[in-house]
């Protein structure tokens, strides 16, 4: 019977490695902390909330997309792949795609393991026929899979329009290490979300009750743990707004007064009104998503869209070397 395991791969580079990136973060020209760390257990939890917000339309905008084309991502895609979930939370994504795909495994990697063990626990419940496995590691850095993830037909899956919080540089490079994990046979099934009116992507990442800042604020709590550091998150405030000019989503933590934040073998003073960066999402247009597709090792095969062009779900396969 197939069953699941947890860890085989949990990052073992752990607290070194975070407060180096912390301080270099908090200590550059202009402060800023890796949107990775947004997801610890409550932010995650956070963020699941946030899926649900009228104001956020990718979650629904791409499960519609999926919902409707789900026969055509079946036949593009075939059946008993390694299905690899990056970032996958609580595996809802990946779930949706069970009955579609019929994975022969499924590996779920997230960052933040607590709550990536509560998530195939449950989820084993559900699909007690499928071999699964969960990584708790910091993909973004470094994709080395272990032995127990199959390697024959790897179908790696990053939804929800993550590849957003890259630059378009870093996307590119990320995708290669993706690339690099696969043989010929691998492919790639991705959430991008287009370009569109300032409007609607300024309210998606600020809403009307304050989960976005919610969660943005939460970092602060989660660095306070990894760092030793002294953060209140009284004296801050979540901005978040569309940057046209680099067609990407912005969100910072504003200083509401002038304070000083320490920390072990460190200390930062903040202006009123200085931020510190904590997440973009860019924006791309559909050519420029195929192209970097295609820049990183894959060949677009099929995109799906939403009658809106606002989002879209992409299927491509590596190219062969």
């Amino acid at each position: 019977m197939p069953t699941s395991s947890l860890a085989e791969a949990r990052d073992a580079r752990a607290s070194g490695a975070i407060v180096s990136e912390l301080t270099a973060g908090l200590l550059g020209k202009s402060a800023a902390i890796s949107p990775k760390f947004l997801y610890d257990a409550l932010g995650s939890r956070l963020f699941e909330a946030i899926c649900e917000l009228p104001e956020y339309y990718p979650t629904r905008t791409e499960a519609a997309i999926v919902a409707r084309h789900g026969a055509d991502i079946a036949r593009a895609v075939g059946v008993g792949t390694t299905l690899i979930d990056l970032g996958a939370g609580n595996c809802a994504k990946a779930a949706r795609l069970f009955p579609l795909l019929h994975p022969a495994q499924y590996v779920a990697v997230d960052i933040s393991y607590d709550f990536l063990r509560e998530s195939i626990e449950r989820l084993q419940q559900r699909f007690p026929h499928i071999e699964m496995t969960g990584l708790g590691l910091d993909f973004s850095s470094h994709l080395d899979l272990p032995g127990v993830v199959r390697p024959g037909k790897r179908l790696f899956f990053y939804p929800g329009s993550s590849i957003g919080n890259y630059t378009p540089d870093e996307a590119r490079d990320f995708l290669r290490r993706a690339r690099d994990e696969c043989d010929d046979d691998g492919a790639l099934l991705i959430g991008i979300d287009l370009v569109k009116d300032a409007a609607t992507l300024d309210a998606a990442y600020d809403d009307a009750i304050g989960v976005t800042a919610a969660f943005n604020l939460n970092i602060l709590r989660h660095v306070n743990l990894l760092l030793g550091a002294d953060f209140d998150v009284a004296q801050w405030r979540h901005r978040g707004f569309f940057n046209a000019d680099d067609s990407r989503v912005e969100m910072h933590l504003e200083a509401r007064e002038a304070l000083t934040v320490r920390w072990p073998g460190g200390e930062r003073r903040f202006a009123a009104g200085e931020r510190i960066h904590t997440e973009n999402s860019y924006k791309y247009r559909q050519s420029a998503a195929v192209g970097l597709l295609e820049q990183a090792g894959f060949r677009s095969v099929h995109v799906w869209t939403d009658p809106d062009q606002w989002f879209a779900v992409i299927y491509a396969r590596a190219i062969a070397r």
